[in-house]
């Protein structure tokens, strides 16, 4: 548990990972361990494409 995180002190169920968006895939979470990113709460949410993940073009070069 973090003592600099308020959720952690207010007892509040989340998690310090990063949420990735993915188009044809289910959303993942940087943090080892998250077992449920779509359902608990995350402090971060980015699109893969802002990490790389080339989703979204193969989703273009098939439609």
């Amino acid at each position: 548990m973090s003592t600099g995180c308020p959720d952690c002190r207010a007892g509040l169920e989340h998690c310090h990972g990063t949420i990735i968006r993915h188009l044809l895939r289910r959303a993942e979470c940087t943090e080892e361990g998250c077992t449920s990113p779509e359902l608990m709460p995350h402090a971060f949410v980015v699109d893969c494409d802002a990490v790389g993940c080339r989703c979204a073009e193969a989703d273009a070069l098939a439609g």
